[in-house]
């Protein structure tokens, strides 16, 4: 038995059980985030200034963090577009052989039919 090619290297499609558990992970960290901030300003040991420049740099981590992803996140989609539409074209060409295949052999048999009606 032949193995599939997205088994043989381990990858698996993604299901809505994935994006749903994606989005409670982006959630769960803004929401941890912004808890952070508040639990940083009400015990922030330094003054008003360097809080503030904590806050930004830890902010902008937080961005491209969340772009990194986005962009590999992004990626990947393009990547399971890419396979798609390379799947999509295969059964195509598959099923036009398989139509190919069915309407030679209806002319096959027509002619034997035809060829068994000449001999009676």
């Amino acid at each position: 038995m032949e193995m599939a090619e997205d088994e043989a290297y381990g990858y698996r499609q993604p299901s809505a059980e994935d994006a749903n558990e994606f989005g409670a992970r982006v959630l769960w960290f803004a929401a941890g985030a912004a808890v952070g901030v508040a639990l940083g300003l009400l015990y922030a040991p330094a003054s008003g200034q360097q809080t503030r420049k904590f806050i930004g740099a830890k902010a902008q981590e937080g961005r491209e963090a969340l772009t990194t992803k986005g962009e590999h996140i992004l990626e990947r989609g393009r990547d399971l577009y890419e396979r798609g539409k390379d799947l999509y074209e295969r059964g195509r060409r598959i099923a036009d052989e398989a139509v190919e295949m069915f309407e030679r052999g209806r002319q096959i048999i027509e002619k034997a039919a035809e060829a068994v009606h000449l001999q009676s």
